[in-house]
């Protein structure tokens, strides 16, 4: 049968890590996975007893495209509470997890053949989607001097028709200044390209609140999930907030792609808003990971490594110890039991340098990872100094 040429999209790299990593636990191997950026802990408690109240009152059927009024408005909410931003519920639209989010900006926004420009190392999802729907993704290389976010500078003539911004990011944690996403903000609309700005996330911060690009701006689309400060990643809920003359446009393709996120995912969203100190408890998890992390892996040898801000990852130049990170990551699997994401998937042409490590599991599960890590590190070390 024949397959679209949009459908030649690239593997999910981590995935397929992860794939790697269950059939070795199922040969009796204990696997430390700092793979995928997915929370250890789960939804938080009242959220999953909000759902099961919800589900004895009755059956849990559509809900209107743009997501239960209730969670919208408390999300609207949540602006005021963390940015000080005074945000209308009616520009909130619950989406299918973030992914949901990126296929209705993109559609909403670009025509086939539209070149939006894209950070590199970045999330490789953009790439891929943006492929699916007949867009060109525009990768722009970023600079260690400038945090590897991206400066105006770096699309200047590059005649795009939308940017897309994530701050925390994917691979790097790295986060963007009031300033640098005004600059951002400011170069995209002199261009006349579309702002997107990716903030799931936000909540993962570890020494400054990061910036929302609704504090700069009306004009721009924000997109956001409950998969990660949340931990709430199976669940398949987020949402955007779209500049008001936006909304039905939205709203319409929402209509006809999805009809409506998960209604019991929206239910247990709307409790989760409220469960602050639990969730706070997960990200001083994450922030004594994140140390263990910063302190751990320059110790076993990896010392070029991107300032992580927020989110639970960091972001390895290993260009000193390998020219193949996928290859290597196999080996640090296979030798060590340890699962870690080579760059090219962030990057596809320098990420053949570069590893991400997650640091969002438990604790214990960092500390051994970063021992046998470590282990690793010395026997090769001393390997390669016997031949």
């Amino acid at each position: 049968m024949r397959n679209s040429t949009r459908s030649d999209v690239d593997p999910f790299i981590v995935m397929d890590v992860m794939e790697a990593a269950r059939r070795a636990e199922e040969t009796g191997r204990k696997i430390i996975h700092m793979e995928v950026g997915q929370p250890g802990t789960g939804a938080p408690q009242g959220a999953i007893k909000a759902l099961a109240q919800a589900m004895q009152q009755g059956p849990l059927g559509y809900t209107v495209a743009l997501g239960l009024p209730a969670l919208r408005h408390r999300i609207a909410r949540l602006y005021g509470d963390w940015y000080d931003v005074d945000l209308d519920p009616q520009r909130v639209v619950i989406t299918p997890g973030s992914s949901g989010g990126f296929l209705l900006a993109f559609t909403a926004l670009f025509d086939s053949g539209d070149r939006v420009g894209i950070g590199a190392p970045g999330y490789p999802s953009y790439r891929q989607i943006l492929k699916a729907l007949g867009l060109q993704a525009v990768d722009l290389p970023t600079a260690p001097e400038n945090r590897l976010q991206p400066v105006p500078q770096d699309f200047a003539g590059l005649d795009l028709q939308g940017l897309m911004v994530a701050s925390p990011a994917n691979p790097t944690g790295t986060m963007l200044s009031h300033a640098a996403m005004g600059a951002l903000i400011d170069a995209a609309q002199a261009h006349g390209a579309s702002f997107i700005s990716d903030e799931i996330y936000h909540g993962l911060e570890y020494e400054a609140k990061a910036v929302t690009a609704l504090e700069l701006t009306d004009d721009c689309y924000v997109i956001n999930s409950f998969s990660k400060y949340f931990s709430m990643t199976g669940w398949r809920v987020g949402w955007m907030v779209v500049p008001e003359d936006q909304v039905r446009v939205v709203e319409r393709i929402a209509q006809n792609m999805f009809i409506c996120a998960p209604h019991a995912s929206q239910v247990a969203a709307l409790a989760a808003l409220d469960c602050d100190d639990e969730l706070q408890a997960n990200l001083a998890v994450y922030r004594r990971n994140r140390d263990l992390m910063l302190e751990g892996l320059p110790k076993a040898g990896f010392t070029h490594i991107a300032p992580p801000d927020g989110a639970f990852y960091v972001y390895a130049d290993v260009s000193d110890l390998t020219k193949d990170s996928r290859a290597f990551a196999a080996e640090i699997l296979k030798k060590a039991g340890v699962a870690v994401t080579p760059g090219l998937d962030f990057d596809p042409k320098r990420g053949h340098t570069t590893l991400r490590f997650s640091y969002a599991r438990s604790t214990e599960d960092i500390e051994e990872g970063l021992r046998r890590l470590g282990a690793f590190m010395a026997e090769r070390a001393a390997s390669q100094e016997t031949v």
